[in-house]
């Protein structure tokens, strides 16, 4: 089966945190947030699949409170990725 490529989400910092538990999430996450406001980057992606929606539900959950977090979105080609786009550094 032919999988369409998306270029978009390619060039955008990834993160896939497949695997990865409820309760340990966040500090890996919350580190790829940090380094890429440093980097002054302003969009990055999270992968965390679609399942159950755990994962997802816990990302978006920290997310509302992060210092660092404009605003965040789910995929619309791939509900499994969450696009979060960074305030601007100063």
């Amino acid at each position: 089966m032919y999988r369409q490529r998306d270029p978009f989400i390619e060039i955008l910092p990834q993160l896939d945190v497949h695997g990865f538990t409820e309760d340990t999430v966040m500090t890996v996450v919350n580190d790829f947030i940090q380094d890429n406001y440093k980097l002054y980057r302003t969009k990055i992606c999270v992968i965390h699949g679609k399942g159950s929606g755990i994962l997802k539900r816990k990302i978006h959950q920290s997310l509302k409170s992060n210092k660092y977090v404009l605003k965040y979105y789910l995929y619309n080609m791939n509900i499994g990725c969450t696009i979060i786009e960074l305030k601007e550094r100063k």
